[in-house]
């Protein structure tokens, strides 16, 4: 990893603990030095579907999908492009097996530290209740607003929202993926494109 990654990185951790954790400087840098880099190719499973995630994982470089298995079809739920957490915190924080799978679609370099060594971290700086905690409320928001939309709104109305929130999105994942997540077909999103610009 080069030295401006290593900052990068640094920096995403401190934003994110700095303003959600009470971890001090010290409990920081022994986070941070907890967490072991990894690289996975291209069509890499994360997680599947049955398992209980037992890994914190930390994006660092790459493009990762998120999503639903069904008897003949993958539904698309979520893409992570940015330097960000990628767990699914639902099953690493209370051992349920998780219904979501996740595949890298590019070649991808991810820190990991497992929970046992996570939790120790936590507990030794008293704020392992308020990650747990904090962790759930984040969950109930985000899948109150994911239903909210699907429910709610138009695959076209969906997908103007990802062209003004998420651009990156629509200029790095295949067409066929933002269509699964639209839940339309390939034929329906190119003519929404068509529509929209």
């Amino acid at each position: 990893m080069t030295s401006n990654s290593t900052t990068e990185l640094k920096s995403e951790f401190r934003k994110f603990f700095e303003t959600e954790y009470p971890l001090n400087k010290d409990g920081l840098n022994e986070l941070f030095g907890a967490f072991k880099e990894k690289t996975y190719p291209k069509g890499t499973r994360l997680l599947e579907v049955d398992e209980v995630d037992h890994t914190l994982r930390f994006l660092s470089d790459g493009i990762i999908r998120e999503y639903y298995s069904g008897k003949n079809k993958e539904y698309n739920i979520n893409f992570y492009l940015t330097p960000q957490f990628f767990t699914d915190l639902s099953s690493f924080t209370t051992d349920v097996p998780t219904k979501r799978n996740q595949e890298t679609l590019t070649d991808v370099t991810v820190l990991v530290i497992g929970k046992e060594s996570f939790s120790k971290l936590l507990e030794k700086y008293q704020c392992g209740k308020s990650f747990i905690d904090d962790s759930f409320k984040r969950l109930l928001r985000q899948k109150e607003l994911f239903e909210f939309n699907r429910t709610t709104k138009t695959p076209e109305e969906l997908y103007e929202e990802l062209f003004i929130y998420k651009p990156h999105w629509l200029e790095k994942i295949p067409q066929y993926h933002i269509a699964s997540f639209l839940e339309i077909t390939p034929e329906t999103l190119s003519r929404i494109r068509k529509r929209i610009s």
